[in-house]
């Protein structure tokens, strides 16, 4: 399938730096800071950031050519941002196949440099008829290629695949510390 438009010329960035934000007076809460629903919707849109330059972005959609769906997101809270900081996202692409792309993308305060939080998220493409799971088209598969081969030089970063739990030590080193 060809695009029925022009892509943006492809970021050869590493991980892949282009999304900007400012945390939002509406996205502050009680406690004086971004509030936790608000990081999923920054995170979502670096999402989309990193989706046009692959060439899965809104005219994608609009185009009724097809869309990404979140399968599974996770999110660290690093340390807290408060209204006006400036948010700079920088994504990596860990994985990929015929029609999901594993992603991981870190939350920088864009003056201060510090790791506000970071995502790691899984995407499948969607057929827009069938709303089913489909193989991206070959020019996103291309493009996927081309970063992957770039982005899997980099480190996979520490915080990717994670679980969530509470670390339980055995019942003798919790009896010797009371």
């Amino acid at each position: 399938m060809e695009l029925p438009y022009a892509l943006p010329a492809l970021d050869p960035s590493t991980p892949l730096d282009i999304h900007r934000s400012v945390v939002l007076p509406e996205w502050v809460d009680w406690n004086g800071h971004m509030n936790m629903a608000f990081y999923l919707k920054a995170f979502d849109e670096a999402a989309g950031a990193f989706n046009t330059q692959v060439g899965l972005g809104r005219r994608y959609v609009d185009n009724k050519l097809g869309m990404t769906f979140a399968v599974e997101v996770h999110i660290t809270y690093d340390r807290e941002v408060r209204g006006g900081d400036p948010l700079a996202f920088a994504t990596q692409l860990l994985d990929h196949d015929s029609k999901r792309m594993h992603l991981f993308t870190t939350m920088r305060h864009a003056t201060e440099g510090f790791v506000a939080a970071t995502n790691e998220m899984m995407i499948l493409h969607i057929d827009h008829a069938s709303r089913r799971p489909a193989a991206f088209p070959a020019i996103v598969r291309d493009r996927l290629a081309i970063l992957a081969s770039r982005h899997g030089a980099l480190p996979k970063p520490a915080k990717a695949g994670r679980l969530i739990g509470i670390p339980r030590r055995p019942l003798h080193d919790q009896q010797q510390q009371q």
